[in-house]
């Protein structure tokens, strides 16, 4: 499997796009890279992947008591994704790819 380089020399990076839910009841968010969790903002941001595409990202909310709105996609060509959860806090999220026109 290949990793990442270090921040500042992957030449790939894609936008995530974080929409908070109506009822969070304090719920954050969680990105996951190939697996490995990493802490998020609501919100728009960009994350280092592996140029191949074959890295697999996912989404998922939180607070002290459950975790929800989980969903996950494989990167390819995409070069964003938009995060949407359920409308309660409970059931899956949507991971939806956007890509940009040639």
């Amino acid at each position: 499997m290949d990793t990442p380089l270090p921040s500042g020399t992957t030449k790939r990076r894609i936008t995530l796009d974080l929409g908070r839910p109506r009822l969070t009841w304090g719920a954050r968010p969680t990105v996951t890279i190939d697996g490995v969790g990493h802490p998020a903002q609501w919100g728009t941001g960009t994350w280092a992947v592996a140029e191949d595409g074959s890295t697999t990202i996912g989404v998922s909310c939180f607070n002290r008591l459950w975790r929800f709105g989980t969903a996950s996609s494989t990167v390819g060509d995409a070069d964003g994704f938009t995060y949407r959860s359920g409308a309660l806090p409970m059931g899956a999220g949507r991971l939806t790819a956007r890509r940009t026109a040639d």
